[in-house]
């Protein structure tokens, strides 16, 4: 059926996009848990649980639906990340359930200082390390090795272990870090309901905020030798104004920070950290993994595709009913702060 795969492939980067936002940046309230020191560090760490505890698992809902999605339209690009991949994204797959265990038993499983210490520890960890390991996958595939098969007498580390772990794809690592960090402390300045917390979050935005460009700047320095990929990042007829939509983001973002505009951070930031990642999904089309699997001969047989579109609006009846209803309950009475 003409057009309905680019548009499941759209909705699978529409929900990874939402993960970004929300999921994203509860991994970078992790980091700046890890992170906070001084006499208002557990005022910091309380900001964090307070803004994280409502929505931290009803975030996950987009990344299990690009999963789903993934596994159900395009069976072929899921088996090969699976199979290419599974290294970084069983330790992600850790992560995330590390993170998430050891923040409910600090909230719920004692109230002693040690055992909060050492399950914060955990949870900030894992908040650093499981970013980390996703975009390092997301390197491995936009650089084009995942889909180049192990040669005969290949060992378990050239062919599952290289491929995401290089210099290019490390930078795209601690890019991911760095934009979920930069998206959590623009976030916590409305959080945070003391003006001394809200100028901490904002000296780290800003902070995290410089450290995004140059990581981005880093990254597409290091991908150099990929012509492939420096083409549509850089030679596409779109790129040109999307990079400029995205600096005009940035640079908005970090004025609207350092005048305390903080709805207008929140919108720009969030706008900036959306461009990035559509930058990757328009450079790479039409291929989901490239250069071997476009979206087009990736794509189950038209019925699947159906049904699958069928069931996502019916799904999405009740989705967003509900997560409005979740968010207004537990985030509604935010005092205006932009």
């Amino acid at each position: 059926m003409t057009g309905l795969p680019e548009a499941l492939a759209g909705v699978i980067l529409v929900a990874l996009n939402a993960y970004v936002l929300l999921g994203g940046a509860d991994f970078g309230g992790g980091v700046w848990d890890l992170l906070a020191r001084g006499p208002r560090g557990a005022d910091q760490r309380h900001v964090i649980a307070e803004a994280i505890g409502p929505v931290w698992e009803a975030n996950h809902v987009w990344l299990i639906l690009a999963v789903v999605l993934l596994f159900t339209c395009f069976p072929p690009v899921y088996a090969e990340l699976g199979i290419r991949l599974h290294v970084p994204l069983a330790l992600a797959l850790v992560g995330i359930v590390l993170r998430g265990s050891a923040f409910a038993f600090r909230t719920y499983g004692g109230q002693r200082d040690e055992t909060q210490r050492r399950w914060g520890r955990v949870f900030a960890v894992a908040s650093l390390l499981t970013p980390l390991v996703l975009g390092m996958a997301v390197g491995a595939i936009a650089a084009g090795g995942v889909s180049t098969p192990p040669g005969p007498g290949a060992t378990f580390f050239e062919g599952y272990v290289l491929p995401w772990l290089a210099p290019f794809t490390a930078a795209v690592g601690v890019f991911t870090v760095t934009c979920f960090a930069f998206l959590a402390a623009v976030y916590l300045t409305l959080e945070s309901e003391a003006p001394q917390l809200r100028e901490d979050f904002r000296l780290r935005g800003l902070a995290a905020g410089v450290a995004v460009i140059v990581m981005g700047l880093a990254a597409l320095a290091l991908s150099r030798g990929n012509d492939r990929l420096q083409r549509g990042l850089l030679g596409a007829p779109w790129a040109a104004p999307l990079h400029l939509l995205t600096g005009a983001a940035a640079v908005t973002a970090l004025g609207a920070l350092a005048t305390r505009r903080w709805r207008l951070a929140r919108v720009a930031a969030a706008s900036e950290v959306s461009l990035i990642l559509w930058g990757w999904a328009l450079a790479q089309y039409p291929y989901l993994i490239p250069p071997a699997l476009t979206i087009d001969g990736a794509a189950a047989p038209p019925v699947t595709l159906k049904l699958a579109a069928g069931a996502l609006v019916l799904g999405a009846v009740i989705l967003f009913p509900s997560l409005r209803y979740l968010l207004r309950v537990f985030k509604a009475g935010r005092a205006a702060l932009g």
